[in-house]
């Protein structure tokens, strides 16, 4: 809907975003669920984000995933074959080595509550997915708003296995492929009804920190190679221009020492079947990670979408900030009309209460994202 004008640097962030405090005691409830109240009271949080969204000026928007309780595990309500059990809630490496805060963060290293495969896994969940993406479009529609273009998110098997536990496959190459089966028709779903397909994989980076603590660089290479091949054979009949591939360290407020480095895994995630990249650029930790574009050159008709608004502080970015980092990545990749300018992870990927910045301040960093990305349209173009 609508143009951009050229050249200009578009702007978008990564998913989820503030829900209201009514909502979440809605989504904290399973009982709710369907619940006419439920109902109009999602419907109203997706119009007000829309219009919030529009109003900053962002130009790839999407639902701010109001209706969801966690960006990874709601897909298993689509899928048959889960039942409730307890899966293992392990710390990342980099808390390990500094348990007062860990438990501060997180508090205990346990086991809780989770899906747990059973039995075969398959997509039941059509009507469901319709009726999320259906309500996007009543909310454009209600609000009387245009954009340059959608997108949906949906996690990749490998985020899908980090939260979730299998007690049916012999092993995590069956499991992972089993969910890559499934998840095909959620994703071949979202592009048919006019969305770009935003693949959230944290798999792909936090990975190494969480489900494979203890590997090396070279280990957690080959799972990387393994995760990718599950996720293109889930994408194997969606055109590779309607993806975007977002990997994260994880949004969490920890030290992030132990994270892998991007340019250690950035060539295997080129291999996927994608068509653009979202990727974290403006933390304290990987705000380097541009260098690693020098080394791994951007593939063909790819598109970046660098992080250049942190996620873990209410520090509200300065527009000029925001541009030096777009400056950066556009030097690295060579061409800054590959660039669309994004946010290091969503703002509020769970409910529960943990999101570090204040959903009254979300906004006013997005406002500067934009800001930040004309300067930098300036500029370069």
């Amino acid at each position: 809907m609508g143009t951009m004008p050229d050249p200009r640097i578009p702007t978008t962030h990564v998913g989820s975003l503030p829900r209201p405090d009514a909502l979440r005691e809605l989504l904290a409830d399973p009982a709710q669920r369907g619940t006419e109240a439920y109902e109009r009271t999602v419907e109203d949080a997706i119009r007000e984000v829309v219009r919030k969204q529009t109003a900053v000026g962002l130009d790839v928007i999407n639902d701010g995933e109001q209706s969801r309780i966690s960006y990874s595990v709601d897909v298993t309500n689509r899928l048959s074959g889960f039942g409730e059990g307890q899966v293992d809630r392990e710390w990342p490496a980099d808390l390990d080595d500094y348990p007062e805060y860990g438990h501060e963060l997180l508090g205990a290293s346990e086991n809780i509550a989770g899906p747990v495969a059973t039995d075969p896994i398959e997509y039941v969940g059509e009507d469901a997915l319709e009726r999320e993406l259906r309500r996007f479009d009543d909310a454009v529609e209600a609000e009387g708003v245009t954009y340059d273009e959608r997108f949906h998110t949906a996690p990749s098997p490998g985020a899908v296995l980090r939260f979730t536990r299998t007690d049916y496959h012999d092993d995590e190459r069956e499991y992972i492929f089993d969910l890559a089966d499934a998840l095909r028709t959620e994703y071949e779903a979202i592009v048919e009804a006019g969305a770009r397909l935003q693949i959230d994989a944290p798999d792909l980076l936090a990975g190494f920190t969480l489900t494979h603590k203890g590997a090396s660089v070279s280990e957690f290479r080959e799972t990387v190679g393994t995760y990718v091949e599950a996720l293109n054979r889930a994408l194997a009949d969606v055109p590779a221009d309607r993806i975007r591939l977002h990997a994260c360290w994880g949004n969490y407020p920890g030290p992030h020492h132990r994270d892998i480095e991007l340019v250690d895994v950035l060539d295997r995630f080129y291999e996927a079947n994608v068509g653009g990249l979202v990727v974290e650029g403006a933390n304290p930790r990987h705000q380097h990670e541009h260098t690693a574009f020098r080394e791994h050159q951007l593939p063909d008709g790819w598109t970046l979408v660098p992080g250049v608004i942190d996620v873990k502080t209410n520090v509200v970015e300065h527009p000029e900030v925001v541009a030096e980092r777009l400056a950066r990545f556009a030097d690295a990749v060579g061409d800054p009309d590959r660039l669309v300018a994004g946010a290091d992870c969503g703002f509020e990927t769970v409910v529960d209460g943990a999101n570090v910045v204040h959903p009254t301040l979300v906004w006013k960093k997005l406002e500067a994202l934009v800001e930040g990305a004309e300067l930098a349209s300036a500029r370069l173009g």
